[in-house]
């Protein structure tokens, strides 16, 4: 009897611990999607702003910086069809992919005009613009939507450092199409579309907000890198200037937003 006992608790507590796994393994898949719509958002954007610097001068390496950043991309959105956690629906997902097949068709049109003319034509850069505001639109749609049906509550300072990298990557684009496009307002989009002294002082709210609540070791280290590169930066996109130098803002930018992914990374990691 005392056997018998003992191998029902040890069955009942093997289904707790197999029910305890299958929720992780259920929120970290969840999680996983997040990352994944985080990520996508980001690279579209940067490789946004490395063709704007491409137009202007047919560089080999920002040509392979485009390729890379559609490649991550296209990564993704990979990982975002193949998905199992059953976050969004299939026609969500193909409504997306979609439109990012579009965005990559208008970027090998445009990069072709460069290569091809020497310099771009207008007229498909401001559709490639356009394209990227609607895309980006409706992946932050998706996102919001994910987050609410997932099974996972993200942190909020988790949530802040994706909104401040997707900022910044907007920032990045639109400093870029101001300095090198001639088209540069219709990277603007929409009327409701925030300038770039706007999108500043947002992220500095959002900046606020990562650095709240504990940090130590790394987590320490990387937000005060990131918050002094800002505050390098900061103040040539609140008051855009055309004598500033435009490849130490990108470099900045790109350093803030390599630490605010360490940081995504160790405050997932409960660091």
């Amino acid at each position: 009897m005392t056997d018998a006992r003992l191998r029902v608790r040890s069955l009942v507590a093997a289904l707790v611990l197999l029910a305890l796994t299958s929720l992780a393994a259920r929120a970290e898949t969840a999680d996983g999607f997040l990352s994944d719509l985080h990520k996508f958002r980001v690279s579209n954007y940067l490789a946004l702003d490395a063709y704007y610097r491409f137009s202007a001068n047919g560089d080999s390496n920002t040509l392979n910086e485009i390729v890379g950043n559609i490649n991550n991309a296209n990564t993704s959105m990979n990982n975002l069809a193949d998905s199992t956690a059953g976050v969004l629906s299939n026609e969500d997902i193909g409504k997306l992919n979609s439109e990012f097949d579009s965005f990559k068709s208008l970027m090998r049109d445009n990069i072709n005009d460069v290569r091809n003319t020497g310099y771009p034509d207008l007229r498909l850069v401001s559709d490639m613009a356009n394209q990227a505001l609607t895309m980006s639109e409706m992946a932050t749609e998706l996102y919001d939507t994910s987050r609410e049906s997932s099974e996972t509550a993200t942190k909020s300072r988790v949530e802040a450092a994706r909104s401040a990298a997707i900022t910044l990557a907007q920032m990045m684009a639109k400093y870029s199409a101001r300095t090198y496009s001639s088209v540069s307002q219709t990277f603007q989009g929409s009327a409701t579309e925030e300038s770039l002294d706007q999108q500043a002082l947002r992220f500095d709210s959002l900046l606020a907000e990562i650095n709240k609540g504990g940090k130590k070791g790394e987590l320490k280290s990387t937000l005060e890198d990131v918050t002094s590169k800002w505050q390098f930066i900061r103040g040539s996109y609140i008051n855009y200037n055309e004598n500033n130098v435009a490849f130490v803002i990108d470099r900045y930018s790109k350093g803030i937003l390599q630490g605010l992914d360490t940081t995504i990374t160790l405050l997932q990691n409960n660091t």
